[in-house]
């Protein structure tokens, strides 16, 4: 998949590591980055197609298919996290709203765009996924467990869209410092150097990236 004039749609994209997906796209040469968010007025980069879009509704997800039929890349970026174990009052509540937005989301994109995909040649889907995919210490137990479920769906897809040509990354990192990851208190990696991995990963034909 090559990045230079492809057109790509990127979730989660007003700020973090999707706002870096963004720049650094343009910066590569695609034609047309639409950078979806759930409020579009905080799409503030030049040069983007700012798009509404909530990835746990599904009228907003089939609406962004049906008006980005040009795409060619889907960075499913947008997520959620908050610290939590599973014997927490409230841990059912989170784990629900957790896979809603982490799993859900990736799922209801991966099923509106796949056709989209299909009809411009194959094009890509790049998962955002993180090393909580593997390691969970209870911290951010929900969050973990999403991004467990996050992998599996997408090493399910990369099969299930082989046939009709669509590369899928799975892009797994540490922490990245965004404002999801503000309150800890641990060594970050910068958003810059993540997304330039994983689009250096997606153009060399890779199927995961570890960031």
């Amino acid at each position: 998949m090559k990045i230079k004039d492809s057109v790509v749609l990127v979730t989660g994209a007003n700020r973090g590591i999707g706002l870096a997906f963004a720049r650094e796209l343009l910066a590569r040469g695609a034609r047309k980055v639409y950078a979806a968010a759930r409020d579009p007025a905080t799409v503030t980069l030049p040069g983007v197609q700012a798009l509404k879009l909530d990835v746990t509704k599904p009228e907003d997800v089939a609406a962004a298919a049906a008006l980005a039929s040009d795409v060619t890349l889907v960075v499913n970026n947008a997520g959620i996290a908050q610290p939590g174990g599973f014997l927490a009052a409230d841990s059912e509540a989170l784990a629900r709203r957790m896979f809603e937005t982490n799993f859900f989301g990736v799922l209801h994109m991966s099923k509106a765009f796949a056709p989209v995909l299909k009809s411009n040649g194959g094009g890509a889907l790049l998962n955002v996924l993180s090393i909580a995919s593997w390691i969970n210490g209870g911290e951010l137990a929900a969050y973990s467990a999403s991004k467990s479920a996050a992998w599996s769906l997408t090493n399910a897809l990369r099969n299930e869209l082989a046939p009709q040509k669509t590369q899928v990354l799975g892009l797994h990192m540490g922490y990245v410092d965004t404002d999801l990851t503000r309150g800890f208190e641990v060594p970050k990696a910068s958003p810059e150097d993540i997304v330039k991995r994983a689009l250096d990963g997606l153009e060399a034909g890779h199927d995961e990236v570890l960031a």
